[in-house]
């Protein structure tokens, strides 16, 4: 029987951890492997509070094997899940498969096993992610392209005809109505195989927040182990209760700082460059649009100059750092020699 290992992070919402491992237990009855609740710093006694929750449930005894783990430092969403996959199972062995879950994501009884299922009968697979709605029944679009000039510029232009021209490009696709292949997953509830990520390492630390599961995908399929999307494992996610995405008034740093990786690690500095000027001409003529047309913006404020300041530090910041180095003094105190 394959051995699953389960991890859930935690930031500062322990009530409502507590609550997806609640549902993620009911869902992982029948199933081999353990539960690994990993508190990622957040510095208000939230390990203690689901540390004693654990004992007085008897989670820590039960066939599902429930821990609490201290990562010890806010690394972001990569670095704490990856904290929690180092751990493995509790008696030192290694799962089968890694399935990650997020703290306000509540899976149906019958959802991790279904992408169990769908790993063990499609052996080609490298990841299986979940159908997943809202506490309204909603569904969310989760299933995705990877990221491209083509695909910025089309997403920030907001305009039909082009984006039925660019197609092919756009990120986030209309939500499957069956099982079927995709680029990438978000991570709120998502299972992976682990001699793929064995093969491929795991998550990108680097990445503080957003873009990392983007980045694991395209590692996963560059070396030849596709994600699936599975329609029959349907997950309940609030979202954003952690990150308070929804109430951003402007783009958060580390965002960008995402995004920016995302493309230089993937594409290098150039097409990056490309990435973000494709992005700004398209969301420029959509702002020329909004002068005879009133609609939502649908970016925060200060969107596009925060994106070009940002990515313009970002692109000088490795010639200010060898800068220094090549005004420094020589031996005998002049300027050194080229």
């Amino acid at each position: 029987m394959p051995r699953l290992l389960t991890v859930l992070l935690n930031w500062r919402t322990p009530q409502m951890t507590l609550q997806a491992a609640e549902a993620a237990l009911a869902a992982l009855d029948g199933i081999d492997g353990a539960l690994v609740i990993v508190d990622n710093a957040s510095c208000d006694g939230s390990e203690q509070v689901m540390a004693d929750a654990v004992r007085a449930r008897g989670w820590d005894r039960g066939p599902q094997a429930v821990r609490v783990l201290q990562s010890g430092r806010n690394g972001g969403f990569g670095a704490g899940n990856n904290f929690g996959i180092r751990a493995g199972l509790p008696d030192g062995s290694l799962p089968d498969y890694v399935y990650i879950l997020n703290s306000d994501a509540f899976p149906a009884p019958d959802a991790i096993r279904a992408l169990l299922t769908h790993l063990e009968t499609h052996p080609d697979v490298g990841f299986a992610g979940s159908f997943i709605h809202g506490p309204d029944g909603v569904p969310h679009r989760t299933a995705f392209r990877f990221p491209s000039a083509a695909g910025e510029f089309e997403a920030q232009l907001r305009f039909g005809p082009v984006s039925r021209l660019l197609r092919r490009h756009i990120v986030a696709q209309p939500i499957p109505q069956a099982t079927t292949r995709v680029d990438w997953l978000a991570g709120a509830s998502l299972m992976m195989r682990r001699s793929v990520l064995d093969r491929i390492g795991l998550f990108d630390e680097t990445f503080f927040l957003y873009f990392e599961e983007t980045d694991l995908c395209r590692r996963a399929a560059l070396a030849g182990w596709p994600t699936d999307y599975v329609v029959e494992s349907r997950v309940t996610h609030i979202g954003s209760v952690s990150t308070g995405m929804k109430t951003w008034q402007r783009i958060p740093g580390f965002w960008l700082d995402s995004r920016w990786h995302y493309f230089v690690t993937n594409h290098g500095r150039a097409y990056a460059v490309a990435a973000t000027l494709a992005a700004v001409a398209g969301g420029v003529l959509w702002r020329a649009r909004l002068l005879i047309q009133r609609k939502d913006r649908g970016d925060p404020p200060r969107y596009l100059r925060d994106m070009v300041a940002h990515h313009a530090r970002a692109l000088m910041a490795p010639l200010l750092r060898r800068r220094p180095a090549a005004l420094a003094p020589g031996p005998a105190g002049g300027a050194a020699k080229e």
